[in-house]
């Protein structure tokens, strides 16, 4: 049976400072790097989910130490064994990082996860996995690699449009293939480009030698070094906390900011600028104040993740919005296109499904059941409308725990 959550409205401008946990993409690359490494390694202050558990503990079942040290993660590499089973839940950093990883077991490895999870895109990385000298039986979940210790690496094209995911996953193992890797792009444009920055920069300062151009990286084989990773706060997270701000007219603060980085959620204060919010950074700290909220005209490829909120915050906009560039989020935790249309469209909304996006026109809405579809960013997304629309029921919003098991309470106090 799942559970009902009444969405809070706010009673008015909300005026809070709110602390994230770590980032989920910055954790998931530095557990795969240190994975790979030559030596032992800390992550500091991980962030602990369903997501970031799944990966550890797919890491463990390979023989990779990771151990809880206080608030931190000692990861100790091992010779990568099977035969072991992998369960990836729901989590796309899971089912496209592992199995590049999983060819260098010796030993088959099992991949299998949640029922929605087999419709996710897989085939791009498996094909290419192949083609770079792995043994890979199926081309979506459940499948298995049948791990020899070894991969020979080489050049290989694919198309990367349905998830950055694809090219992340051979990048990260690549140093450890005999002639490295070299991962060319051809088809539509690359989805969360900042996210493949991120993985160069991690990789990079472990030690490895990548090289990138247009649409091509290339990583030489070569050691990675053990070491220490600072996880910054997860900035995608950041985003329903901050769109309060707009739509109760309020102010929050979130802490620990960082001056740079490449996290595409720091996109955030620029497109909620757009939208009608004052924006500024002190030390830190990030502030949104709100105004008026203004609908928006924006290409949000490459910061997809938060198209839920920014979707949410359209609708109660003062004129239509079009979100672009984010039809590869049909292939997400669940077709997010096609949820966010119903979802909206069932409280009284009046939103277009687009080829590559939606079109969001105000309307007064009204409260109702707000089906999540066990994605994490469908709730964030619901608790925001309900901010402002009164009644509305949001279905299992403990999928949160995906990224962040804490959103409830955060949230909860937020509005306190």
């Amino acid at each position: 049976m799942r559970h009902m959550w009444s969405a809070p409205a706010a009673a008015g401008p909300v005026d809070a400072a709110v602390a994230l946990p770590g980032s989920k993409s910055i954790t998931n690359r530095a557990l795969i790097i240190a994975a790979l490494a030559d030596g032992e390694s800390f992550v500091r202050r991980p962030l602990r989910s369903r997501d970031t558990l799944l990966m550890a503990g797919a890491l463990r079942a390979l023989g990779v130490s990771v151990e809880d040290e206080g608030s931190d993660w000692r990861i100790t590499p091992g010779e990568l064994r099977g035969p072991a089973t992998l369960d990836v839940g729901l989590a796309g950093t899971v089912m496209r990082f592992m199995p590049p990883v999983a060819a260098l077991a010796v030993g088959d490895v099992f991949f299998d996860g949640d029922p929605y999870a087999r419709k996710r895109p897989m085939g791009t990385i498996l094909a290419a996995l192949r083609v770079l000298g792995a043994d890979v039986d199926g081309d979506a979940l459940p499948f298995t690699v049948r791990g020899t210790g070894t991969i020979p690496g080489g050049s290989v094209t694919i198309d990367a449009s349905g998830s950055s995911q694809m090219v992340s996953g051979l990048l990260l193992a690549a140093p450890r293939y005999g002639k490295g890797a070299e991962v060319r792009h051809e088809g539509p444009p690359v989805p969360s480009t900042g996210h493949l920055t991120m993985t160069v920069r991690m990789l990079r300062e472990a030690g490895a030698t990548v090289e990138t151009g247009p649409d091509v990286w290339r990583v030489q084989p070569g050691g990675l070094r053990g070491g220490e990773y600072d996880v910054e706060p997860d900035l995608s997270n950041a985003a329903p906390f901050l769109a309060t701000a707009l739509v109760t007219g309020g102010r929050v603060t979130v802490r620990g900011w960082p001056a740079e980085t490449t996290q595409p959620g720091d996109e955030l204060r620029h497109l909620l600028t757009e939208m009608g919010a004052s924006v500024t950074y002190d030390d830190g700290d990030l502030t949104v104040r709100g105004g008026s909220i203004h609908g928006i005209d924006v290409d949000l490829g490459g910061a997809s993740e938060l198209s839920c909120v920014l979707a949410a915050v359209a609708a109660l906009a003062d004129g239509p919005s079009r979100l672009r560039g984010i039809a590869h989020m049909r292939g997400h935790e669940t077709d997010r296109l096609a949820a966010l249309t119903a979802e909206i469209n069932g409280l009284g909304g009046d939103v277009r499904e687009l080829p590559d996006g939606l079109e969001i026109r105000p309307r007064p809405l009204h409260g109702g059941v707000f089906h999540t579809y066990d994605d994490h960013r469908m709730v964030m997304a619901a608790a925001v409308l309900g901010l402002a629309v009164p009644g509305v029921e949001v279905e299992n919003p403990a999928t949160v725990g995906k990224t962040l098991p804490e959103f409830g309470e955060l949230w909860t106090e937020m509005l306190r």
